[in-house]
């Protein structure tokens, strides 16, 4: 069976990178061959291993007509925060495959916000999918009251919590910061004193970013730490693998480092970043941010909780067995 993914792909997001490496390797193992949506096909082919076309029209609705089904995720793709453009683009695949007849999952997902008008839109959508597995408590209320049919509807967690870190030695005094571009200037600057205050203490700092054309920006307000920018989600985990503690502005700087096991805490620039740390028990702030607390949970190695976290990896391999079943017995999930 042959699965197109749409999602934010091929934009060289380290973080929807992650998430599209976690889906094509735990669609392989259940027997299905992923066909990737992507603004840049040759790059994800190149990254992935995987077949990927553009995702603009007529190439995408093309390669829609020919693949068996649709999985429409992960990540904060169906909400109009935004953009009413961007709802517009992800729904309008899942309509157009339903339009074909082909199954449609909604997989990995955080859901909203969405006003009323995107409520509209977006039910029906959901509604008419075989599955939609969302990864935090909030969307899953969300998609109850878009009255999506119980049987059809899971409690999952980001796919790239099931990612494997590579095997490096952990520097307990390292403290990685990961910025994030297209935020208020001030949240950056606050995150730098606190980088500030531990190197005064001696602990040595990273700050990484993780979308190279949209993260310089951010990244320029470090200078005279360390610093280093990449879209591609293996660097980031073997940067993020090494560190005694993350203190990030961007979701997935949190989500791979609970796949390393390294502790985080994480700036709330947007719901999703508040639902996964309650989630998994660790610390985040509003932003701006006070320095001295983020020095703080640093100093200690603050949070997550390990039972949650377990808990986590869990829901997010269920998630998959949810939509495709369990891995063949050829490709166990380990």
């Amino acid at each position: 069976m042959v699965v197109a993914l749409s999602g934010y792909y091929g934009f060289g997001n380290a973080g929807d990178e992650a998430i599209l490496m976690a889906l094509v390797r735990e669609a392989r193992r259940r027997g299905v061959e992923p066909l990737v949506l992507s603004a840049d096909p040759k790059a994800t082919e190149a990254l992935h291993g995987v077949a990927a076309v553009p995702r603009t029209r007529p190439a995408a609705l093309a390669a829609l007509a020919r693949a068996d089904g649709l999985l429409s995720g992960g990540g904060g793709l169906l909400q109009n925060r935004t953009s009413t453009r961007s709802l517009a683009y992800y729904l309008g695949f899942l309509y157009a495959a339903q339009l074909l007849r082909k199954p449609t999952w909604v997989f990995g997902q955080s859901l909203g916000p969405l006003d009323g008008l995107g409520l509209s839109f977006a039910g029906p959508a959901l509604r008419r999918s075989r599955a939609v597995v969302v990864r935090d408590r909030a969307s899953l209320e969300l998609a109850r009251r878009m009255r999506v049919a119980p049987e059809r509807l899971a409690l999952g967690a980001d796919p790239a919590l099931l990612l494997e870190p590579p095997r490096v030695a952990r520097e307990e005094r390292l403290v990685v910061l990961v910025p994030r571009g297209r935020l208020p200037t001030e949240a950056n600057l606050r995150l730098r004193e606190a980088g500030e205050r531990l190197a005064a203490l001696g602990y040595e700092v990273l700050v990484l970013g993780m979308q190279p054309r949209h993260d310089e920006s951010a990244l320029e307000l470090f200078e005279g730490f360390t610093r280093e920018l990449s879209g591609d989600p293996r660097r980031v985990l073997y940067w993020i693998a090494q560190a005694g503690y993350v203190l990030s502005l961007r979701l997935h700087g949190l989500i791979l480092a609970a796949a390393a096991g390294t502790p985080y805490a994480g700036g709330s620039y947007d719901p999703k970043v508040k639902a996964f740390c309650e989630e998994s028990g660790a610390p985040y702030w509003a932003l701006p941010g006070d320095p001295e607390a983020m020095v703080q949970v640093a100093l200690h190695r603050t949070g997550p909780n390990k039972s949650a976290l377990r808990d986590l990896r869990v829901r997010a391999a269920e998630g998959f067995n949810h939509i495709w079943g369990r891995p063949t017995p050829a490709n166990p999930l380990t």
